[in-house]
């Protein structure tokens, strides 16, 4: 596969050298708009833009030596004129589309460039699922260069994922076209005991002169941290606050702020820019990770710049957050980024540099979106049996499955309970005073169950513990075939019997999120491929995606974006509780623990 119909700079020199020079004529002139040159930080006026071969050939006052009688003009008539928009780090799996879904739904907001990491198909295909991803990026109208993932297990002997992956898989692929660097390094504390396995994957990275993508999910700066900053990670997303943002920068690596769904995590590290005042260019604006109805609703990477404003951030500053500090971080600059001579034609017009309206898109010098609407087709991939065929339950699920027995003869027991943080990855590790009855150990007040299905090699196991912050009232459960990173199968619910209904009914579909409550469906969201992913449209999937959300909210749900934290509680490398189909999995000491902690009574 290679990338549609673009040039490379050095096949494309001949003719930009003559289109600049005036001998030939441009394929695209914008007149007259305002140059965001976010190479010098510096708004200019009255600028003219010649394309060719679909990069940039001349930015000049006046681009009449470059229009021919073929040439396409678009009037800027005074709007600005900036480098399309760059997610440093992101998971296309997560948005519920596939690779050319995502890039229809994320075009109109002005995003033409993506750095993703695609270890959620990685876990339930391996590599055959990271190359249908890239092979599909590859296709689209604009930039998607592929992470290959590095953690598959992400903590190996806590977790057990579909298909495992190994130095071996990172080294071949890092020879195929769209592969960019290695994918995050989840598993920080086998880098900082020096796992030879996780040490051979980013030697292999750097053998390829590409970049090891970081995350490091704690909140110590002491010698873990810099033990793992030497094992070579070059950036780092999992920051939550302003020091964390500092420690990064200082040793050299990229500090990554999120805007997400579901994770707010650019105002309290921003200010190490706005108020400490600390080089920006060493800060990236990412997503990590938006899910449909985000993307359909209230924008990509457009929404993550605006925040960044808001929160304080002089425009220009932001810009190259989102822009030429991305392309500079995994060795693009040259190619994308900045609106520059030899780049890729990448262009937004837009009318406001705070708001950002997005109001024309131009990708590889082609309009791909006008006034919120695409222009161009996103080619998609036939997608083999393979991937639509993932979710094994081995059995039918009952109630009994979910069932917590108590110590023989207890009336009350102190249990662990994963408790879920608003707007954040991490969790805490809770404890709650649960009632016994019958011999069960019994979910009440804020309290839920949870369970973790076991559904790629068809054990029927079931792992179950508690979980608090969703705020469910009344007889229901949740279930989800996306639950990072193992993306076995987790059910959160006030019933075991809709627990069961709801894991069942997954089973049945082949994958996706529903919500049952007093024995009904509410909502579904059908995810056939891998259990994580549908080519429908983007709009019809955010449609499902709000009918769900809808039924959590009539379900007593308040979380902002609560799904995003549901699928979530499996991620064994982020602390501080999580569960796993081997267990409870304290995060903090990266040890199994048993629910039950003690008898009360």
């Amino acid at each position: 596969m290679t990338e549609t119909a673009l040039k490379s700079w050095a096949e494309a020199a001949p003719r930009l050298i003559a289109v600049a020079s005036g001998r030939e004529a441009a394929d695209m002139v914008i007149r007259q708009g305002v140059w965001v040159n976010v190479q010098s930080r510096e708004l200019l006026p009255n600028h003219d833009l010649a394309i060719a071969d679909g990069r940039i050939a001349y930015v000049g006052p006046d681009a009449g030596h470059c229009t021919g009688p073929e040439t396409q003009v678009i009037e800027a008539k005074g709007r600005y004129m900036l480098p399309g928009l760059c997610d440093g780090h992101m998971h296309i799996e997560s948005g519920m589309l596939t690779p050319a879904e995502f890039a229809r739904a994320v075009i109109p907001h002005g995003t033409t460039t993506m750095f993703t990491d695609p270890h959620e198909i990685a876990n339930v295909m391996g590599l055959a699922g990271v190359r249908l991803m890239h092979d599909e990026a590859m296709l689209q109208p604009v930039n998607i260069f592929t992470q290959m993932p590095s953690c598959a297990p992400s903590a190996p002997g806590l977790e057990t994922t579909g298909v495992e992956l190994g130095p071996d898989d990172v080294a071949e692929a890092m020879g195929w076209p769209g592969i960019v660097g290695l994918g995050e390094m989840m598993n920080f504390p086998g880098v900082i005991a020096g796992d030879r396995k996780m040490l051979a994957e980013m030697a292999a990275t750097q053998a390829a002169g590409k970049v090891v993508g970081g995350h490091y999910a704690s909140p110590d700066l002491g010698p873990p941290f810099h033990a793992y900053a030497a094992g070579g990670p070059a950036d780092d997303h999992e920051g939550t606050a302003e020091d964390d943002a500092i420690a990064r920068v200082r040793q050299g690596m990229r500090a990554m702020l999120r805007l997400g769904s579901a994770w707010y995590d650019v105002e309290r590290q921003i200010t190490a820019v706005t108020e400490r005042g600390l080089d920006p260019r060493n800060f990236i604006l990412c997503t990590d990770d938006c899910h449909s109805g985000t993307l359909v609703n209230e924008g990509h990477m457009n929404r993550v710049v605006r925040h960044a404003i808001a929160c304080g951030c002089d425009p220009l500053v932001a810009l190259q957050m989102a822009t030429v500090n991305t392309a500079s971080h995994f060795g693009l600059e040259r190619e994308l980024g900045s609106i520059a001579p030899g780049r890729r034609a990448d262009v937004i017009l837009s009318s406001d540099l705070r708001e950002l309206p997005i109001e024309v898109v131009i990708a590889r010098g082609q309009v791909v979106a006008e006034d919120g609407q695409i222009a161009v087709d996103c080619p998609h991939l036939e997608w083999p049996d393979a991937a639509r065929s993932s979710v094994n339950l081995g059995k039918t699920l009952t109630a009994a499955d979910f069932e917590i027995a108590a110590p023989s003869g207890a009336n009350h027991v102190r249990a662990k309970v994963i408790g879920v943080v608003e707007n954040q990855a991490p969790t805490k590790a809770l404890s709650a005073e649960l009632p016994v009855a019958d011999g069960l150990v019994e979910a009440t007040g804020e309290v839920c169950q949870i369970a973790l299905v076991e559904r790629h090699r068809g054990t029927g196991g079931v792992v179950n513990a508690f979980v608090q912050g969703f705020g469910y009232s009344g007889p229901m459960a949740m279930a989800s075939t996306v639950a990072h990173d193992s993306h076995h199968m987790i059910v959160v619910g006030t019933s075991r019997e809709d627990m069961a209904l709801a894991a069942n009914r997954l089973g049945e579909v082949g994958g996706g999120v529903v919500l049952f409550a007093d024995g009904e469906e509410q909502a579904l969201v059908e995810l056939p491929i891998a259990g994580l992913m549908s080519d429908d449209k983007a709009e019809r999937v955010a449609a499902k995606a709000e009918a769900l959300g809808a039924a959590m909210r009539k379900a007593g749900c308040t979380l902002n974006n609560a799904y995003m934290q549901h699928s979530l509680l499996a991620l064994v490398v982020i602390p501080e509780l999580r569960i796993s189909d081997k267990g409870l999995v304290d995060v903090r000491t990266f040890e199994l623990v048993p629910v039950i902690e003690e008898v009360l009574e």
